[in-house]
């Protein structure tokens, strides 16, 4: 008997009927089937990879009883569980077998199916017998036990369809696991796995509009998946679709409480939901979670790292990527967060380190982006705009206009912010050329508001309004700033004031356009310390410059997190404390000490730095 806490390892199907369609086929409709289950825990295949690798076995190897029973050891699970196909006449036979990682026998279960096409309705049989034989309820078997052919496709051609695209999936190979996840559809345009899946490929290859299309019609045909497949599309749906992410972390906390050993949901909320909220803490209970389901599972240490982080828990931070690199984890966002932490640190040689290892093309163009903000925060300007141009390059000469995109708003931004107008409306164009997607209109058009463009700006704001009409960020955040900035610049910081109510519980948080670009973090605040200025309240200017001091782990490199110095010297000022003031100052040109002399916000901190001496 097993227990909600032991895990199994899911061998490769034993198939002697010479006909090669069974291969990945039944392993993979096998994995599906138990996914139902909230009592049963499958090894994940990133898992078996991984412990393949330190076996010193190559990617793909076969999972025969033999490889199976050393992973089985090596991860700690309880018992291994493979299965075959065999001909009987003109019938097929299956059987099931599961044994403990030293070999007993723990159960054994055998079925016919008269054809090809009924080959799924009984593995979907055994599979049943399989889970109560071995310990699991009556009652969860009978609320968590869809047919295969219900929760997926009755369609043997479009399930060996989509077996194929989730392995090609698995080798990174995107293009070939489009292809085949479209073949699949196109068998059984009713196949909402095979969407949903196609939806998850197109996001992984940053293109947006085919994620959406593909995700909505996988929720169109969401009651025709189990229970465990529709919170995942329901929630996907919610984050990438409409943006509701209200409704998707409603979804994601009934889904974690049914399915609590199931590592997507706490990728859900680890990754996309709590930091958006500045959640960090339960950002990073979740990431926990992820590491005591999978301890090899890379990404619950980077979820983990990154809400320690953000969460103002630098050391504890460094420990987990530590661990990570002790386990042999490596993804090249960790690269990324670990430049973040030597930055926050202060430590110059930790930094190039991760520069100098960041060979893959990913993580050196995250890394290549975060130079650009890191030297733009010391008032380098000339060099961070390009630095940003080059990696855009690099991201349209891989044909990704999106990430093109999002390197040009960059320069935008930090030209907006420091008074160069006609810079910042230039490279907001050039994003905007680039790409019209949400993020990238986001930024370009608080740059084009920064510059004083309030007419572009205000149509892009409208634009996001009509295009997303649910989506929270856009409700509450993107739009509200936008707007505000607008209005203080028109003179009218009251209004703003009020315009940025309506996101507050969105403060602290990590947008998601902060995730591909790393701007918009505590954005809404720094423009209510604007809005402050403008309106002659040096008391309460001062309070929201000073929160982002206080968050400055989580602001990291983004230039607000310097210029908000200055804003606290000029607050100071205005509230009639001038040492306290000349401290800001001080701070902000200390940090400033080699900056482009052009910068007009430069000249301006050295001018009246002067008058308050």
């Amino acid at each position: 008997m097993l227990t909600n806490r032991d895990t199994l390892v899911l061998a490769d199907f034993v198939n002697t009927t010479g006909d090669s369609a069974f291969d990945d086929t039944l392993r993979q409709g096998l994995a599906v089937h138990l996914a139902q289950s909230p009592f049963l825990s499958l090894v994940s295949d990133q898992r078996v990879q991984h412990t393949l690798r330190l076996m010193g076995q190559p990617p793909g190897t076969r999972l025969t009883s033999e490889v199976a029973q050393e992973i089985c050891e090596r991860t700690a699970s309880a018992a291994i569980l493979g299965g075959s196909i065999a001909r009987l006449g003109s019938q097929y036979v299956l059987g099931l077998r599961a044994t403990s990682c030293t070999g007993d026998v723990l159960d054994q279960e055998q079925v016919q199916a008269a054809r090809t096409e009924e080959v799924l309705d009984a593995l979907s049989r055994i599979a049943g017998r399989f889970r109560n034989r071995i310990g699991e309820s009556l009652a969860t078997i009978e609320k968590h036990d869809v047919p295969l052919e219900e929760a997926t496709t009755g369609s043997f051609e479009a399930w060996r369809a989509f077996s194929a695209a989730s392995t090609m999936l698995r080798k990174n190979d995107f293009g070939g696991a489009v292809r085949l996840f479209q073949r699949a559809v196109e068998i059984d345009p009713r196949f909402a796995l095979a969407y949903s899946e196609l939806g998850f490929t197109y996001q992984l290859m940053n293109a947006s509009s085919r994620a959406v299309e593909s995700n909505r019609k996988a929720y169109e045909l969401r009651n025709r998946v189990s229970e465990r497949e529709r919170f995942y599309i329901t929630a996907t749906y919610d984050v990438v679709v409409t943006g509701n992410l209200e409704r998707a972390l409603q979804t994601c906390e009934l889904w974690k409480q049914t399915y609590p050993r199931d590592l997507q949901v706490y990728g859900y909320l680890g990754a996309f939901l709590y930091p958006t909220f500045g959640l960090f803490d339960k950002g990073a209970a979740a990431a926990k979670a992820m590491i005591d389901i999978d301890p090899d599972f890379a990404v619950g240490y980077l979820q983990l790292g990154f809400n320690e982080q953000f969460g103002g828990h630098l050391a504890e931070a460094e420990n987990t990527f530590r661990q990570a690199a002790e386990r042999k984890l490596e993804m090249p966002e960790m690269a990324v967060q670990r430049y973040d932490i030597a930055f926050l640190k202060g430590d110059q040689s930790a930094m190039d380190r991760e520069t100098a290892i960041a060979a893959s093309p990913d993580a050196g163009d995250l890394i290549a982006g975060r130079q650009g903000y890191v030297l733009a925060y010391g008032g380098h300007l000339s060099q961070a705009r390009a630095q940003a141009l080059n990696t855009a390059a690099a991201a349209s000469r891989s044909q990704e206009p999106f990430k093109a995109a999002i390197w040009r708003i960059g320069p935008a931004l930090w030209n907006g912010f420091v008074g160069n107008k006609s810079a910042a409306a230039e490279d907001a164009a050039a994003g905007l050329g680039l790409s019209m997607d949400r993020d990238a209109a986001y930024g370009a058009a608080f740059a084009l508001a920064l510059a004083g463009e309030s007419s572009r700006a205000g149509s892009i704001a409208t634009d996001l309004a009509t295009r997303f009409p649910e989506d929270s960020e856009v409700r509450l955040v993107y739009v509200p700033v936008i707007r505000a900035l607008i209005a203080v610049d028109h003179g009218a910081p009251e209004q703003a004031i009020t315009l940025l109510q309506a996101g507050a519980s969105y403060d602290f948080g990590t947008p998601l356009s902060s995730a591909p670009g790393f701007f918009g973090i505590l954005y809404p605040v720094y423009v209510r310390g604007l809005a402050y200025l403008a309106a002659h309240q040096g008391v309460e200017a001062a309070r929201e410059f000073q929160t982002i001091l206080d968050h400055r782990t989580t602001v990291v490199s983004d230039p607000i997190g310097v210029l908000a110095r200055l804003q606290l010297g000029r607050a100071l000022a205005l509230a009639g404390d001038k040492a306290a003031a000349r401290r800001a100052y001080e701070d902000f040109l200390t940090v400033w000490k080699d900056a482009d002399e052009e910068i007009p916000i430069f000249r301006q901190a050295q001018s009246e730095y002067s008058s308050l001496r």
